[in-house]
C-alpha cells in the first residue's frame, strides 16, 4: 500500500523556521512507523534525522509524536494510522533536528532523584533477599524505558520546564518504595518542592503515553501519601 507521511522537518543550520514535507513510501500494513521512516530516509531523503536503535520497544529512543500523541515509532502499525501519517518532535524539549531533540534536560531531572540503589551496610556474602509482596511494591517502576514519552506529553511540563516530571517521579517512587534502600527520606525532600509531585495536576496524559503501560499518575500520588505520611 501507498503510505503517505507528513513530517515536521527543522535544520537549524538551513532553516529559520521548522517546516512540515509530505513523503509517500510503499510499505505493508503490518510495517510500522518507524519502517517508513526508515524508506523515507534510506529511498527518497537521506538528510532526514531521527533516532533508532532496538527497534523492539525496549530502548525507547525512538519516540516522537505520531498523529499528535507520543508514541514508540517502532510500535505503532501503518495499518493503525489514519493517513497522512503526521510525524513531529516531542514537545517540550529543543529540537536539534528535525524529529531529534536535546534529551539532556529530561535525564539531568532523572538524574537528579538517585534513581539508584543506596545502602550504607556491609554488602556481606549473601543477596538482600526480599518477599514477592516487598517486590511488588515498586516492580511495575522499574519497567520504565526513559523514552521521555510520560514527561514531554504532561501539560504542567509544557508550562514550567523546571517540573521534575512523570518519568524522574517514577524513578523516585521504584527507590523509595524499594525495602532495600536506605535514602527514603533523601528522596521524599527532592520530590516535596512545588517543582516536585505537587506539580503534578492529575490530567493522565503520561498513563496513556507510556509505552509500558506504567500507571504514572497513580505512583506519583503514592509518593504524595508518603511525603505526607512522613511529616505527621
Amino acid at each position: 500500500m501507498n503510505v503517505k507521511f507528513k513530517i515536521k522537518r527543522y535544520n537549524p543550520e538551513v532553516d529559520k523556521e521548522p517546516h512540515y514535507e509530505t513523503y509517500e513510501v510503499e510499505l505493508e500494513p503490518t510495517d510500522r512507523a518507524l519502517d517508513g521512516l526508515n524508506a523515507v530516509k534510506w529511498k527518497i531523503d537521506g538528510t532526514l534525522s531521527y533516532r533508532r536503535s532496538c527497534a523492539h520497544g525496549v530502548c525507547g529512543s525512538d519516540a516522537m509524536r505520531i498523529n499528535g500523541k507520543n508514541r514508540l515509532a517502532c510500535k505503532v502499525l501503518i495499518k493503525d494510522l489514519k493517513q497522512p501519517i503526521l510525524i513531529e518532535p516531542l514537545l517540550g524539549l529543543k529540537v536539534i533536528k528535525d524529529l531529534i531533540v536535546d534529551m539532556e534536560p529530561f535525564f539531568a531531572k532523572y538524574r537528579s532523584v538517585k534513581p539508584f540503589l543506596i545502602n550504607n551496610d556491609e554488602p556481606g556474602t549473601r543477596e538482600r533477599k526480599q518477599s514477592q509482596a516487598e517486590v511488588d511494591k515498586y516492580e511495575e517502576a522499574t519497567k520504565c524505558i526513559l523514552c521521555a514519552s510520560c514527561t514531554t506529553s504532561c501539560p504542567s511540563f509544557w508550562a514550567n520546564g523546571q517540573y521534575l516530571g512523570p518519568a524522574a517521579l517514577v524513578a523516585a517512587y521504584r527507590f523509595i518504595f524499594d525495602t532495600r534502600d536506605q535514602a527514603t527520606d533523601e528522596r521524599l525532600d527532592i520530590a516535596d518542592k512545588q517543582m516536585g509531585v505537587w506539580r503534578c495536576r492529575t490530567i493522565f496524559n503520561c498513563v496513556e503515553a507510556c509505552p509500558r503501560d506504567i500507571n504514572i499518575t497513580r505512583a506519583i500520588g503514592k509518593v504524595k501519601k508518603e511525603i505526607m505520611f512522613n511529616k505527621m
